[in-house]
């Protein structure tokens, strides 16, 4: 089946950004903070995707808001201010983002991360300029609710068939669902493959680099 898609929203770490180890670093630090123990690395690398209170729920159950506001606070510190670990964009994503820029499409974020947070990345990337609209769970409700992709569609006026969320995770792929856009995975971010496959994306990419080629055989 052939799509003419006009609006591209990404997903950020795991699909722009390899920033895996950052956050897992961020969390860490947190804790220790805190003086609790640490989630596992697996554990946190499950989370990444989500805002940052429904990551909390789920690597430490039934913590109370106090604790949520006080742990973000932590991690924020280490993200924005502390935290040295590598952040890099994936290899090709720059030139990937700058030839749909040319070829008109719109391009929109829907992540986890916070406003703080984002902002800081597509400062430090120089990004910026070629999204037309971002959104982050700070300002809306977190993946997989779909509310993200609904106020990035209404606010460029594009229709969900038109639209194609690309993501490494299943909240990306959940999203996509439940606002009735398209969605494509990428297979080199945190959750594999056989787990994205259960949303029925209409492919996974193993790179980045890939994406420009694949839009051009769906058209």
């Amino acid at each position: 089946m052939k799509h003419e898609f006009k609006l591209l929203v990404f997903d950020w770490d795991g699909t722009l950004m390899d920033s895996e180890a950052r956050i897992v670093s961020c969390v860490k630090g947190a804790a220790r903070d805190m003086a609790i123990d640490a989630p596992a690395d697996e554990q946190i690398r499950n989370i990444i995707g989500l805002g940052l209170k429904e990551a909390l729920e789920m690597l430490f159950p039934g913590s109370d808001n106090a604790f949520k506001e006080q742990f973000i606070d932590h991690y924020r510190h280490y993200f924005l201010n502390e935290d040295s670990t590598p952040s890099l964009l994936f290899p090709n994503s720059l030139a990937v983002l700058n030839r749909l820029a040319e070829q008109d499409y719109l391009l929109a974020v829907a992540t986890g991360k916070g406003r703080p947070g984002l902002n800081k990345v597509l400062e430090e990337t120089g990004l910026k300029p070629l999204f037309h609209s971002t959104r982050c769970a700070d300002e809306t409700f977190s993946k997989p609710h779909p509310e993200m992709l609904l106020q990035i569609m209404d606010e460029l006026g594009v229709e969900p068939d038109n639209t194609l969320m690309i993501g490494d995770t299943e909240y990306d792929l959940q999203m996509a669902i439940n606002a009735k856009t398209h969605s494509l995975a990428v297979s080199y971010g945190v959750h594999e493959v056989e787990r994205l496959n259960q949303f029925n994306p209409l492919g996974c990419l193993d790179d980045i680099a890939e994406l420009n080629g694949w839009l051009e055989q769906s058209a």
